[in-house]
């Protein structure tokens, strides 16, 4: 494919054979032309050698300025990168790599910088920072790399993005990565790129061929207990849980712990030390499954997960595709699990257009299905221990006269029962959590056909609907709703439920308890100018809000 000699005996060291799809297509584009390039792929694919090996192909060792820039959404991922292209070039000793990113000692990066740097891996905000001090000159950098794009603007970041890539010199190349298309991405490739050549593995937006995508239908009041079930019909499961918020993240992994499974929580209140270690033993499998939002899974780079469950829908749907990104990587099969209440239901489909992947919808494990698995289990593990005949034959005799009393078949029910009486209990009168129910979780009031609406049952409480007069056309996405709430309640612990942005109005929930905070704190709140009015949300038969509160809405605003 044209690379060096040196470059092929490094990679060759770290097991590479054979390109992947993405690598046989960018290589040789970004070796032989001066193209801008939008390469579209799953996490997964091979992306970082795909623009990593070129890119060291291209340095110039001699040349002391920065000559590329690689720009990612996270701290992970920015080292990951730095270390994966280092590897890469550990033949060529001239290559100088130095990774930039928040939540690290600037003054270490510093120094790095001011020994000379040929490529540097940068996280948006540090880099700015680090550009604001001059300490990193990218004026001469001849090629610019935007990985997981729409992932960083997802997080916030197209401000940085614009001041950094302003700075650049407008004859450089750029090489832009992404799971999905999205506007905003589209925009950053029409500002910044001229003519790419435009490269998509697999269907644009599409999930990883090799994963197969499940959904649960439950109560949302039975959601935990939907997810010890599928842990349990899974004994060997090595797996991520997505959940919406850090206090949910935190409260179903302390319920996972205090019920005896591996698992530990990954979210943005850990420091970073704390995180390291949570990841240094989800790495070394210490712990079964990792429970995170999507802001703090960003990044991480874990081989052979088998299973990622959405315990919660992401806010924006598009997000599927990155969570379910996680297993199945690197031509290996995985399992993506979305446990979805019964107002969830309907995002199913529209799931299922973005993948081009259909869903398989699965009954529960009920408690006779899960003693099964796990007693097959027992005995494949029996079947198959290691036997140390000179360590354990000194205790033999011992252990025969104990047992002599017992036959055969008693040695192996004794045996069983040890190891497989919590399963049994715990199960002996489990419910079935696949009971049937109207679609709405409402009463339905059979005399006039109607729905009464209440309140929203979960297993962290009830939660109460608000209507709000902001939707997509006034540029709101769902964390400047969680902003509103938090400034005007002045409380940051109230628990957030679901967030519907529409067109022109969107709608949000909150724990009942205080829903009358809410609605109080929000007199006069305003949105880039535009008067927000916020009231509680009723619903029809077919679980749409209704628009009287719209219709009221736009009366006020025509006065």
């Amino acid at each position: 494919m044209g690379l060096s000699p040196e470059l092929l005996s490094g990679i060759e060291k770290l097991g590479f054979e054979k390109p992947t799809p993405i690598q046989e297509e960018v290589i040789p584009i970004v070796l032989e032309t001066e193209n801008d390039l939008v390469g579209l792929a799953q996490t997964g694919t091979g992306k970082t050698a795909a623009f990593g090996l070129p890119i060291i192909e291209q340095i110039d060792p001699g040349n002391k300025a920065v000559q590329a820039l690689i720009i990612t959404p996270t701290r992970e991922l920015c080292i990951q990168i730095a270390n994966d292209l280092n590897n890469y070039s550990k033949q060529l000793k001239q290559v100088r790599i130095v990774p930039v990113y928040g939540g690290a000692s600037i003054d270490t990066q510093l120094r790095a910088l001011k020994k000379g740097a040929h490529i540097i891996a940068a996280t948006p905000g540090r880099m700015l920072d680090l550009m604001n001090r001059r300490a990193a000159d990218i004026s001469h950098i001849k090629t610019v790399v935007l990985d997981e794009a729409d992932e960083m603007l997802n997080m916030g970041f197209r401000e940085e993005l614009d001041n950094i890539l302003k700075d650049t010199p407008k004859d450089k190349r750029t090489l832009l990565f992404s799971a999905t298309m999205p506007r905003e991405v589209a925009r950053i490739a029409k500002t910044y790129m001229h003519k790419p050549v435009e490269i998509t593995v697999g269907k644009q937006n599409s999930g990883a061929e090799n994963v197969r995508h499940i959904y649960y239908l439950v109560h949302a009041r039975n959601r935990y207990l939907a997810l010890k079930r599928i842990a349990d019909i899974n004994p060997n499961i090595y797996g991520i849980v997505f959940c919406r918020t850090r206090m949910e993240t935190k409260d179903v992994a302390e319920k996972l712990i205090k019920d005896g499974y591996s698992a530990d929580a990954l979210h943005g209140d850990l420091s970073q030390a704390q995180r390291d270690n949570v990841m240094k033993r989800f790495r070394n499998r210490s712990l079964q499954m990792l429970v995170a939002t999507d802001v703090a899974a960003r990044g991480i780079d874990v081989n052979d997960i088998t299973h990622v469950i959405n315990y919660n829908l992401p806010e924006q749907i598009e997000g599927y595709t990155h969570r379910s990104g996680r297993t199945g990587r690197a031509g290996k099969s995985g399992i993506s699990i979305v446990i979805a209440n019964y107002r969830e239901k309907s995002q199913i489909p529209r799931i299922e257009k973005i993948i081009g992947k259909k869903f398989e919808k699965l009954p529960i494990p009920n408690g006779a299905e899960i003693c099964q698995k796990q007693l097959f289990k027992l005995i494949d593990r029996m079947e198959k221990v290691e036997i140390d005949e000179d360590q354990i034959a000194p205790f033999m005799n011992t252990v025969n006269k104990q047992l002599e009393w017992l036959t055969k078949e008693q040695v192996v029910k004794h045996f069983v029962s040890l190891e497989f009486n919590r399963f049994l209990e715990y199960y002996k009168n489990a419910p079935d959590l696949n009971e049937p129910t109207d679609d709405q979780g409402g009463r339905r009031d059979r005399k006039n056909g109607k729905s009464r609406e209440r309140s929203r049952q979960t297993e962290t409480g009830k939660f109460a609907r608000f209507f709000i007069n902001v939707g997509k056309k006034d540029g709101v996405i769902p964390k400047n709703i969680i902003g509103m709430i938090n400034d005007n309640t002045h409380d940051r612990d109230i628990r957030i439920g679901d967030i519907d942005i529409k067109d022109s109005f969107s709608f949000f929930e909150v724990n009942e308890k205080a829903a009358n905070k809410v609605l109080k704190s929000f007199g006069n709140t305003k949105f880039k100018g535009r008067r927000v009015n916020v009231e509680i949300a009723e619903e029809d038969v077919g679980g749409r809000s209704n628009d009287r509160g719209k219709r009221k809405n736009k009366r006020k605003n025509k006065r």
